[in-house]
């Protein structure tokens, strides 16, 4: 939603953004690289991808060994304000240690960012309407943006906080809103609107309503296990999976990316994925295998680790993707461990020692 709007205000008579979950957005700050640049970065790739393979995220930031408590208050400053003017994840990703894990510390950045919120929007009410308040700095993915507060102060745009004044009903020529201060509204009639509610008159309807993250790829298609268990009944619950590469009850079925897996920086992610499930095919191959399973006690031992590596994440205080909440699919209000949330370092350390160890906890046939 949020790079769908910095888009659309361009060039939109009148853009009317119907806010559901403000979100913290840090600045993209992407710019075209020089030919020198280019030389550079291309001659220093080993450098880059070292850097990046001893990174808890697999970026080229690694988080500050200080805590954000531990420095004086213009230091502090100081530092997020070269963060914040930095392009890419190190706001997120190489800030101070504990910003994720402690409530103070994370108080602050939130502050800190809201102040930034403040400057950026010209007007007092659409600003504050823009700053969070279910959530601290980086407990949900934090969005990159390129001028996207600063869309809010063009005369062609228009903020509707549906905390303040929910949808309540989607006609042919646009969107109704309940009075301010009201849950419910009357119902309103098959030609319109209710008398009380407020018509946003659209041309067109964008749905930025976000995505079914982790799962969803896999819940979308049928796949079938042992005696027809079908996977998105078996990850009801939540999913489990080993290195969410393999499954328990369906063999043979070897995710790049599923649930419980390394997250980060996707593409190194990706690749370690890849090498590591080409190895156990390799394996499998040299052994006369032809069946390869994920056994029931490799599952409950990675899925303890996984839950090992969530504790003290104020994350896990939060509705979002990664705690498995997703109001747009039914039966996925509820928290659950959805995500690993250990280092690529963690990741690659567990994974590689039960490839050495011969892949015994996996049923081979």
């Amino acid at each position: 939603g949020v790079q769908t709007i910095q888009e659309v205000a361009k060039t939109a008579a009148h853009l009317t953004v119907f806010q559901r979950t403000a979100n913290w957005c840090a600045p993209l700050l992407n710019a075209r690289i020089t030919p020198e640049e280019q030389r550079d970065i291309k001659a220093r790739y080993d450098e880059i991808y070292d850097r990046c393979s001893k990174s808890p995220g697999g970026f080229i930031h690694v988080p500050d060994p200080r805590s954000a408590l531990e420095v004086s208050p213009e230091e502090r400053e100081a530092f997020w304000e070269q963060r914040y003017a930095e392009p890419g994840f190190g706001i997120w990703m190489g800030n101070f240690k504990d910003v994720l894990t402690n409530r103070e510390a994370n108080a602050l950045m939130s502050d800190f960012m809201a102040r930034k919120i403040r400057q950026r929007v010209h007007d007092p009410k659409v600003a504050e309407r823009l700053i969070p308040r279910n959530h601290g700095f980086g407990t949900r993915r934090l969005p990159l943006e390129t001028r996207y507060y600063e869309v809010y102060n063009q005369p062609n745009v228009t903020l509707v906080d549906l905390r303040e004044t929910p949808i309540s009903r989607i006609t042919p020529s646009g969107v109704c809103i309940a009075p301010a201060g009201e849950g419910a509204v009357a119902a309103p009639s098959a030609s319109g609107p209710a008398a009380a509610d407020q018509l946003h008159e659209l041309d067109m309807l964008i749905f930025a309503t976000g995505f079914d993250a982790l799962r969803g790829a896999y819940d979308a298609l049928p796949i079938e296990g042992v005696n027809g268990s079908k996977l998105r009944e078996h990850w009801s619950p939540g999913a489990r999976t080993l290195f969410g590469m393999l499954n328990h009850g369906f063999p043979n079925l070897f995710m790049v990316m599923g649930p419980m897996g390394t997250l980060g920086n996707i593409p190194r992610s990706i690749e370690y994925n890849v090498e590591w499930v080409s190895g156990l095919l390799r394996h499998a191959r040299d052994q006369g295998h032809t069946r390869v399973e994920a056994s029931h006690e490799s599952v409950e031992a990675w899925m303890a680790h996984v839950q090992a590596c969530s504790v003290g994440l104020l994350s896990n205080e939060v509705d979002s993707w990664m705690t498995g909440v997703n109001t747009n699919v039914e039966g996925r209000s509820q928290r659950v461990l959805a995500r690993y949330s250990g280092s690529l370092q963690q990741f690659r350390e567990q994974a590689n020692a039960f490839a050495a160890a011969g892949y015994t906890g996996l049923s081979l046939d």
